[in-house]
């Protein structure tokens, strides 16, 4: 009796381990993110889809892209890509455009067949209408001379509160400041994160590295700040790190100061959590 009861043990684990084998483990690297938009590269014979990790709003946006072969449908991992947001817009029936700040991909290679990116996107706009916003992608793939062109249509709405602010400075120059905390901010200490760009022109936004940021949280309604704060500092490529210290939850401002060369410019983004 012994013998059989150790026979039917083996069997149900046996059985067990089968089953586990058959239960595979999803490695897709999309998984978790939101699919924003698709299009073609035409002249590069590749689709083109965009990806995002929340929808898309005004102020710094994390994406990813993805290239497929748009006849084998096999996943493309190593190209030069460019990228650039661009607004068209119609003002009383005469058009116009402009872009906004962006981060190229920082290497041909995918990263787990992702290509990650950057933008900052300055105003809300539709993906179609007057005032439209889309993703222009050139793609030049490995091997070949010629590079391609897909345009994404996207959606962007305004963030809640404002992460984003176009400040004006002594030479009549724009800066675009964009403000990013954790998706979920805690009391005590959270990262935070700043890029700063220079409009050159319309279509133009070159980062800065050479402001030096102070930093003053503060609870308006408390008429309190915080201690143990660590100002913002640049890393690269117009991004700047820093720590911030909420001491309870609330409505938080963030005043900021930017100073280079004796000139000091002043804002702040607001927060509650």
């Amino acid at each position: 009796m012994k013998k059989r009861y150790t026979i039917v043990f083996l069997l149900t684990v046996f059985a067990a381990c089968k089953k586990d084998s058959n239960h595979t483990i999803s490695t897709d690297p999309k998984e978790g993110l939101i699919k924003i938009s698709e299009g073609y590269a035409l002249g590069a014979a590749t689709k083109v889809e965009l990806w995002s990790q929340t929808t898309i709003t005004t102020g710094h946006n994390k994406l990813f892209l993805a290239l497929y072969d748009s006849l084998s449908n096999q996943s493309i991992t190593k190209a030069g890509i460019q990228v650039l947001p661009v607004m068209d817009m119609d003002m009383n029936g005469m058009q116009m455009s402009h872009a906004a700040p962006c981060f190229q991909p920082e290497s041909n290679q995918a990263e787990n067949t992702l290509f990650p990116c950057a933008a900052v996107f300055t105003m809300p706009g539709a993906a179609a209408g007057q005032n439209k916003w889309s993703f222009k992608v050139t793609v030049k793939k490995e091997g070949q001379n010629n590079s391609a062109i897909a345009l994404l249509p996207l959606e962007v709405k305004a963030s809640l509160p404002a992460r984003v602010k176009m400040i004006s400075t002594a030479d009549g120059a724009k800066l675009v400041v964009s403000c990013f905390l954790p998706a979920n901010p805690k009391i005590g200490i959270n990262e935070m994160e700043l890029t700063i760009h220079r409009q050159q022109d319309k279509m133009t936004f070159l980062p800065v590295d050479d402001y030096v940021v102070s930093m003053t949280p503060e609870m308006p309604a408390m008429g309190h700040g915080s201690p143990n704060n660590i100002n913002p500092v640049i890393t690269k490529n117009g991004r700047y790190k820093g720590k911030v210290n909420f001491t309870m939850t609330g409505e938080w401002r963030i005043n900021l100061g930017l100073s280079k060369a004796g000139q000091n410019l002043n804002t702040f983004f607001d927060l509650t959590f």
